[in-house]
């Protein structure tokens, strides 16, 4: 048996053991493939008739349950989902973490991880779903998300569910990159520098600072960057109060291209960057970048800049009947604008997914690129950048910033 084989005979084992499975996640999809589902969720659950396998498959829409009994059933529908062409597999038991990856080849890659330390299995029917971060977390409260019973607030309900979600992006991200070798291996000494560009109130730095230090158990060192002074001494009183040492936490004052970094330390091995509007978003890449960070995690705000070039010259071919309609085009603007960051991405060495991370009920400006520095590229992405420049006639932002000169 090839390692191949061994891998995806390991990753379906995982799947059925209904004893310590906690969860399967299938997503993203193998090149020039289709699959009828954006994300499929698989957990045991404990029913009137016995142990079950439920499968959640969602569509753009809505979300699709179905249970099937442990066993052959099971197994059966475990074999009908691995064989469809999804990209990933995320599979978390109670000891051990997998993580499947198809490369462009089509050969599957399976990353198997021991927790540091063993969870618990949930198999209520109807259970709340799985946080990284308990509801009563207090950190909700300092973050003033939650009120003083650790309820989180009605009004507060799309921060922090969008916090939550990020979080749990940043999770997977962090298993996947540590698990392939692509993020180094943190100690007390060197902790891992996370860097929050455009941070606010510092609602994402410190959640993924509590995330990464006790569900991860790693040594962790975030850096908030934004504009504001106030931002900053609100940032420092807050990590005060939640007993953030000056070696954990920094807060700096300045923009995203020019905020200096603590001398004494390392250059960031995670940034994030939520909803910086426009080419901040490509600011932030572009500082990620110039970092050689192994994760970033950038949800997109506005594109205005390649909207504004759209509106400037005629658009090639048919995409006129697109273009002319004011609303029509502005969408085009976004989804252009993120496939040619992701390009961008590519080219310098990462790998990249452009995702939905929270339902777009939750925030409009749901889009998150997610890439991790491989140090790998092909000509075949050149190519197909320029071509893509060329024929709408653009000049990315990032692209400006990267220097790359591929036009």
């Amino acid at each position: 048996m090839s390692d191949d084989e061994a891998g995806l005979r390991r990753l379906r084992q995982a799947v059925l053991d209904d004893e310590h499975l906690v969860r399967a996640v299938l997503s993203g999809v193998r090149r020039g493939q289709e699959v009828p589902w954006r994300r499929v969720e698989v957990r045991p659950v404990a029913l009137k008739a016995g142990r079950h396998l439920q499968v959640v498959a969602y569509d753009a829409t809505q979300a699709h349950t179905s249970n099937h009994a442990a066993g052959a059933e099971a197994a059966a529908e475990v074999d009908r989902l691995l064989a469809l062409p999804f990209g990933n597999a995320h599979v978390e038991t109670t000891t051990h973490t997998h993580q499947l990856r198809w490369t462009k080849k089509g050969r599957p890659l399976v990353h198997s991880s021991a927790r540091s330390a063993p969870v618990e299995a949930d198999h209520e029917h109807d259970r709340r779903k799985q946080r990284l971060l308990p509801d009563d977390d207090p950190l909700w409260q300092e973050l003033g998300l939650a009120d003083a019973q650790g309820r989180i607030k009605p009004t507060r309900q799309a921060k922090w569910r969008q916090v939550e979600e990020f979080c749990r992006v940043l999770d997977a991200g962090v298993r996947e990159a540590r698990a392939s070798g692509h993020l180094r291996r943190p100690t007390p000494e060197q902790p891992l520098v996370l860097v929050d560009l455009g941070c606010g109130n510092g609602y994402l730095t410190f959640a993924a600072h509590r995330v990464l230090t006790r569900t991860h158990g790693l040594p962790v060192c975030v850096v908030g960057v934004d504009t504001k002074q106030q931002s900053a001494d609100h940032n420092r009183a807050l990590a005060a109060r939640l007993g953030l040492g000056e070696a954990e936490s920094h807060f700096v004052v300045g923009t995203i291209l020019d905020g200096v970094l603590p001398p004494e330390l390392p250059d960031p091995d995670v940034v994030l960057a939520l909803h910086a509007c426009d080419t901040a978003t490509d600011e932030a890449l572009a500082r990620a970048v110039g970092w050689g960070a192994g994760l970033v995690l950038a949800a997109p705000c506005c594109h205005h800049d390649v909207a504004a070039q759209l509106r400037r010259q005629p658009a090639p071919g048919p995409w006129a009947m697109v273009t002319r309609h004011g609303i029509l085009r502005e969408r085009l603007a976004d989804t252009l604008t993120d496939a040619l960051r992701a390009a961008l991405l590519r080219l310098r060495g990462y790998r990249v997914e452009v995702m939905e991370f929270v339902p777009s009920e939750h925030t409009p400006r749901n889009s998150m690129l997610r890439a991790v520095r491989t140090g790998r590229h092909s000509p075949e992405h050149v190519e197909e950048y320029q071509q893509m420049v060329a024929a709408w006639s653009v000049r990315p932002r990032l692209a400006e910033l990267l220097g790359e000169g591929l036009e």
